[in-house]
């Protein structure tokens, strides 16, 4: 943190309310430390690898075992240190890296996304909406903008805390007041969305390979959670505007803003750019037909019982187009991103189209150097057969204890909550716990869809208080340009009540959910 950033905020208010702050300030301050000894992700995985290998060594020598529930075969740890284990590690190096399943998809479904993106679509959509909204609705408005821009992962984050706080001073109200709707918006809420994002097809793909652990035929689509996901946008949306307007708003009038002739207006985009543009509005209409056309040409296609699109029998929810689903978003996205720039103006020629796309993959190197390590650690701990063991021997030890599954669901809520603080990224998360806790859950008769949904709970509510992560620090430095005198505890001090709330109704909303048999998505197990 920059040593603004560690400024405490002055004024007797502000003096107030940071008292009973200094213990949380203290926590943050220790997580914080903790976390910056960390090494990068990808290191991290190859520091996990070297220890699974140390680790099946000894459980091997130990002959640790456990018996199948599936099939009553003994499975033993396999050694990474013997010739076997050594020629897979090296053998196998480039196809554990092609075939790891979510890197296909995120990389198909980015490639229509960057086509929107970079074209102006999503920012317009964003910004247009939010400009026709109705003042007293800014707020609701504003968090479920949040919701929808989760499909351009973390670059919502850029978009939507600066257009936030244009629209607050647009409407006569505090800026920081937009910048911290925003924030908490994207962040705690970024595991939800009405919309399939790229989140959904690396999660889908990590727990698919996890599941197949105990079922090698078993697969998780990036709908496996798509109408829980919608209904929790819903949800977070209507907290955040109810928290941000009875206790939010309050503590951010409690100090004035500074002088608005202290304000950077260097870095202070005019008012004006909230609206759209008319060339901008005209590609907004084209797009919106191109999505009515399009939805309605694939439900045509695949209203036939015997067309291509339906699987055996005509059904739907094991059909290639849900399978395939990523390829669908895909197309959608490129279809929508090129209407809409041909008529903006942003798509003049057909090499743009490739220029967006390779932005887009630009975009996703750092998660491709990520996905070369994560792959690797779990073809390792695929191969030392150590996942089915742990899986089998706590799912029978859980069974013996009479743990149901409202207790475990608790359990792994609050474990990845405070792993959360300190390791940020969804990804590196998920390849942790998915490898333990999906074949566990599985083997106590709770699907992968619903350990997945769980993890999305835990995987976001706390990235809009802890300091590990980058985008806390950034929207730090927004604040500060209405209140220079902010630091980490008055940033704190309005994400708190936001994040804790947003946690303790989404965890309600998961159990009404779950105990109501309703299905997570499109083919996912009621239970």
């Amino acid at each position: 943190m920059s040593q603004q950033a560690e400024k405490q905020p002055s004024g007797s208010a502000t003096a107030e309310l940071s008292r009973p702050l200094s213990g949380l300030l203290r926590v943050l301050t220790a997580i914080e430390r903790v976390g910056n000894k960390l090494p990068h992700p990808f290191w991290l995985f190859w520091i996990l690898a070297a220890v699974l290998v140390l680790l099946s060594w000894l459980l091997a020598a130990l002959q640790v075992t456990a018996v199948s529930p599936t099939d009553n075969k003994v499975i033993a740890v396999r050694s990474l240190v013997s010739i076997e284990g050594v020629k897979s590690m090296l053998t196998d190096a480039i196809t554990n890296y092609v075939t790891f399943p979510p890197l296909g998809t995120i990389g198909v479904v980015l490639l229509g996304v960057a086509i929107a993106d970079k074209a102006g679509l999503i920012t317009a959509a964003l910004r247009g909406g939010l400009s026709k909204v109705p003042a007293r609705w800014v707020t609701f408005a504003l968090a479920f903008a949040g919701m929808v821009s989760h499909v351009i992962t973390d670059a919502a984050y850029v978009v939507l805390i600066p257009l936030g706080a244009l629209i607050y001073r647009a409407i006569g109200r505090n800026p920081i007041m937009g910048i911290v709707v925003a924030f908490v918006s994207v962040s705690a809420g970024f595991d939800a969305s009405p919309l399939v994002t790229p989140l959904d097809a690396i999660l889908s793909g990590l727990t698919t390979v996890a599941a197949r652990f105990i079922d090698p035929t078993y697969l998780v689509t990036p709908l496996g959670n798509y109408y829980f996901s919608l209904g929790s946008s819903v949800i977070l949306a209507v907290v955040i505007t109810i928290v941000a307007e009875t206790v939010v708003a309050k503590q951010v009038e409690s100090e004035p803003l500074d002088p608005e002739d202290d304000f950077d207006a260097s870095n202070e985009a005019d008012l004006s750019d909230v609206h759209l543009r008319p060339e901008e509005r005209r590609g907004m209409r084209n797009a919106g037909i191109a999505t009515l056309v399009f939805f309605a040409a694939v439900v045509v296609a695949a209203m036939p019982t015997a067309s291509p699109l339906r699987g055996e029998n005509g059904a739907i929810l094991n059909s290639p187009l849900l399978l395939n689903i990523a390829v669908v978003i895909a197309l959608y996205f490129a279809v929508v991103g090129v209407v809409y720039g041909i008529a903006a103006g942003t798509v003049t020629r057909t090499r743009d189209v490739p220029d967006f796309m390779n932005a887009g993959i630009r975009d996703l190197v750092p998660v491709l150097v990520l996905f070369f390590a994560v792959s690797q650690f779990l073809a390792y701990f695929k191969w030392t057969q150590i996942g089915p063991i742990i899986a089998i021997r706590g799912a029978g030890l859980l069974r013996d204890l009479g743990v149901s599954g409202p207790v475990l669901f608790a359990g792994l809520l609050v474990l990845v909550t405070l792993i959360n603080l300190l390791i940020t990224s969804g990804s590196a998360q998920w390849t942790l716990v998915a490898p333990i806790f999906v074949p566990m859950f599985m083997l106590l008769d709770i699907p992968p869809e619903t350990t997945q949904a769980l993890y999305r709970i835990a995987d976001s509510c706390t990235n809009a208080i802890t300091p590990m992560s980058p985008y806390f620090a950034m929207t730090l430095t927004f604040v500060q340009r209405y209140r220079k005198t902010a630091g980490i505890g008055t940033l704190a001090a309005l994400t708190v009540p936001l994040a804790l709330t947003m946690l303790v109704v989404w965890t309600l909303f998961f159990y009404a959910w779950w105990a109501l048999g309703i299905p997570l998505g499109p083919g996912a197990p009621v239970r």
